[in-house]
């Protein structure tokens, strides 16, 4: 499908499987708060955040996409066309270690900072500091503290505005919190479309830029050649969607119901938060964390009820989380990188992929009790 060697072949794949995790990872960003306030059984929930996720490429374009391929490291001083695949499977190497990592402990990392990390520690181990694109990371780096704070101010300021207007319906003629719930609950719906829908067109498109670099790299192209074709763009969002369908069920406990308890009220106004947030980023190519927008957009509406409502032990562990998730993918991408000298890329890459299939089989197997159906049982 993309006319390239064996060796970039594998790798699209890797990147492909970092696009799966990135879904599973990411799927309780989409699915937290419909799942947590029971509007959607689990095995919906993810179906309808998988279509959303697929379907975002007919609405945005691929600006992000273009500044993770290119505008996170300066490509055009790779010389060689070994040392740019190991460089790129590096890179995806520690991202996709990061994102496991964090997953297993339960923790809403960035899937996107881990991928920036990872681009960014094989280049220096490859080329030193001068192979960082200075503008695409600083505006990355910005967009760590930036994101959440905006999720969070817009959750404040919308969950308030729903509150005045819940409070206007139940006291209504006709009105009944029971019947206010029940709206909330079908707007809930709206809101988590929209915020899959912004995750599918954030997330998407930073392994649309990895594949286009990698396509470049394998043919020795210019940089102004550098291109985001239909071919690539339908499977980044089928990676994507494939990932979400998995769910990643640790951490959809921890945002849905252990940083704060939700209602269908805060539910919506937490994604429409983010949603509002990632529409933006999008449209101006910058390479937000949607795990960092949503997490934030919660905490407003945590804070919203009393400040006590949001658990801030485990929410100081979140953001430690993050702060460390670019420097912790940049360290496993430069190691890696280093170890790729002496194996060629193509050994480690159908090893890496064998080695995560089964991993996740045996996973699967022996944690079957914690399947989605019972990560947010009814009370009893």
């Amino acid at each position: 499908m993309f006319a390239v060697s064996f060796e970039a072949t594998v790798i699209i794949l890797v990147a492909l499987s970092f696009d799966f995790v990135n879904g599973f990872h990411d799927a309780a960003n989409s699915i937290a708060t419909v799942v947590s306030t029971r509007v959607l059984a689990p095995r919906f929930a993810v179906a309808w955040a998988a279509f959303w996720n697929f379907i975002a490429f007919l609405v945005f374009g691929t600006a992000v996409a273009s500044t993770i391929g290119k505008g996170t490291i300066d490509i055009s001083q790779i010389t060689s066309r070994e040392a740019g695949l190991n460089l790129i499977l590096a890179a995806l190497i520690g991202a996709i270690a990061w994102d496991l990592l964090t997953w297993y402990y339960g923790l809403p990392s960035s899937s996107s900072h881990a991928l920036v990390g990872g681009l960014a520690g094989a280049a220096v181990s490859f080329n030193g500091v001068g192979m960082l694109e200075g503008a695409g990371i600083t505006k990355t780096a910005l967009f760590i503290v930036i994101s959440p704070v905006v999720g969070f101010v817009i959750s404040v300021l919308l969950m308030n505005l729903m509150l005045l207007v819940g409070q206007k319906i139940t006291l209504s003629r006709r009105g009944t919190l029971a019947g206010t719930n029940w709206l909330f609950r079908k707007l809930q719906l709206l809101s988590a479309a929209a915020y899959s829908l912004g995750h599918g067109a954030n997330d998407a498109q930073k392994t649309m830029g990895i594949i286009a670099a990698v396509i470049l790299i394998d043919r020795g192209a210019s940089i102004k050649d550098f291109e985001i074709t239909l071919p690539i763009v339908l499977a980044a969002h089928s990676a994507i969607a494939l990932g979400t369908l998995s769910g990643g069920w640790r951490i959809v406990h921890t945002l849905g119901s252990k940083i704060t308890k939700l209602q269908p009220i805060g539910g919506f106004s937490a994604e429409t938060a983010a949603a509002a947030t990632l529409f933006t980023t999008a449209s101006l190519g910058i390479p937000v964390s949607t795990t960092h927008t949503i997490t934030g957009a919660i905490i407003g509406v945590g804070s919203t009820n009393r400040f006590s409502a949001v658990r801030w032990g485990l929410t100081g562990r979140v953001l430690y989380a993050w702060i460390v998730t670019i420097p912790g993918a940049a360290a496993i991408a430069a190691f890696s990188y280093v170890v790729l000298q002496v194996a060629p890329a193509s050994m480690v890459g159908v090893i890496g992929l064998g080695a995560a299939f089964s991993w996740g089989v045996f996973f699967l197997i022996r944690k079957r009790r914690a399947t989605q159906e019972t990560v947010f049982a009814p009370p009893a």
